[in-house]
């Protein structure tokens, strides 16, 4: 199926699931595009896809430097590293994957101007993955709320590896319950990040509003 067909069957699978759940909350699509070059880029930009997101710095450096004059925005939803601050700035519009006071600050000093940034929360458990465990995200996002610059928008989180869907939906409700906890502190809403190809449909009705797709759109990585 072409990228434009495989767009619409999502977008179909998403309305059905909302109007099926009663979820009246949008959800914005990220195309994921690690390991596509920017021919695939500009496709996803066609079909009306205008949120970009990227796992790896110098990936996303060489791809969007061939993307002058596309409008779209740009997130990092893969590590960061403090030593690839200065050109994640350059590269990204927005940065999903903070997970640590160190990381925020090193962010924040850097910046002249506003930057949306959400925190990147372990709720897998999986010693494999990024973010900061749950017991300690009230505490960071507290920390990070009085940084100057650093405009945080939400939580993100990666879906434990299996097929098991009651683990799938407790990590999901976990940030969705510290997202809740969170709201308190701010006069918007705060965005879930959390969904991929095999489990956006879980997500969503977990209160995503905000999901990261790669595969389901583009098929397997080059």
């Amino acid at each position: 199926m072409s990228l434009y067909d495989n767009y619409q069957r999502i977008q179909e699978n998403i309305e059905r699931l909302k109007a099926t759940k009663h979820i009246d909350s949008s959800v914005t699509i990220i195309a994921v595009t690690k390991t596509f070059g920017p021919e695939v880029v500009r496709e996803a930009l066609e079909v009306g896809i205008s949120h970009i997101g990227e796992n790896r710095v110098q990936e996303a450096e060489e791809k969007f430097s061939q993307l002058q004059g596309f409008h779209f925005t740009r997130h990092l939803v893969g590590h960061l590293q403090s030593n690839k601050i200065n050109k994640a700035l350059h590269c990204f519009d927005v940065i999903q994957s903070v997970e640590s006071l160190a990381l925020a600050e090193g962010i924040s000093k850097r910046l002249e101007k506003e930057l949306p940034i959400f925190i990147e929360v372990n709720t897998s458990g999986e010693p494999s993955k990024y973010g900061i465990s749950p017991d300690m995200a009230l505490e960071l996002i507290a920390r990070i709320k009085e940084l100057p610059h650093l405009s945080l928008r939400g939580l993100m989180t990666v879906g434990p590896l299996t097929d098991d869907e009651k683990r799938i939906r407790k990590a999901f409700s976990l940030l969705r319950h510290l997202r809740d906890e969170a709201q308190r502190w701010f006069d918007y809403p705060l965005e879930l990040s959390m969904g991929m190809s095999d489990d956006y449909l879980l997500a969503i009705e977990e209160g995503s509003t905000m999901i990261r797709l790669g595969r389901a759109l583009f098929g397997s990585r080059q």
